[in-house]
């Protein structure tokens, strides 16, 4: 009997092989040294299939990462304020959920698509006061590690 667990991990366990370049018989070999001598994916149980997967991490085959989140749906009107927002978000590297937080934090609001316009607005203008104030902290940073011409009069090799 199949899962919908189980042919989610023989997906994984499919694209592990395909990442780490296996050939068809290390993939059966592997199955069958870690699935007491099963070489079918099929027939293993569901703590097999995940001893596989775990094996195929320690093997190099990389974890899912960390989403980024779902892009809200707002009505057509709001629209281009979320652009605003979802670019303001992926100019800083943050994930939707930074925004959601925000709504929380700033609204008592648990999703971006539940805000008002004016909510909206105020969210998306906190974004831009963050990209300045985080702007401004790179030139400072970069004006402070870069060269700097020595004082006349000063000698650094003394």
């Amino acid at each position: 009997m199949s899962t919908p667990a189980k042919r989610g991990l023989i997906g994984a366990i499919k694209a592990g092989q395909s990442h780490l370049g296996w050939d068809d018989a290390t993939y059966r070999a592997v199955l069958a040294r870690l699935c007491n001598g099963k070489t079918s994916s099929t027939k293993c149980s569901l703590e097999e299939l995940q001893a596989v997967r775990e094996y195929m991490h320690d093997q190099g085959f990389p974890r899912q990462s960390a989403r980024h989140g779902k892009r809200p749906n707002v009505a057509r009107s709001r629209k281009t304020m979320l652009s605003k927002v979802e670019a303001l978000l992926a100019d800083a590297k943050r994930p939707w959920n930074y925004a959601e937080k925000m709504c929380d934090h700033m609204f008592q609001v648990k999703r971006v698509e539940w805000l008002t316009t004016e909510q909206l607005t105020k969210l998306m203008q906190a974004l831009a006061i963050d990209a300045k104030r985080r702007k401004k902290r790179e030139t400072t940073d970069e004006s402070a590690t870069g060269n700097r011409a020595t004082a006349p009069g000063s000698h650094s090799d003394s």
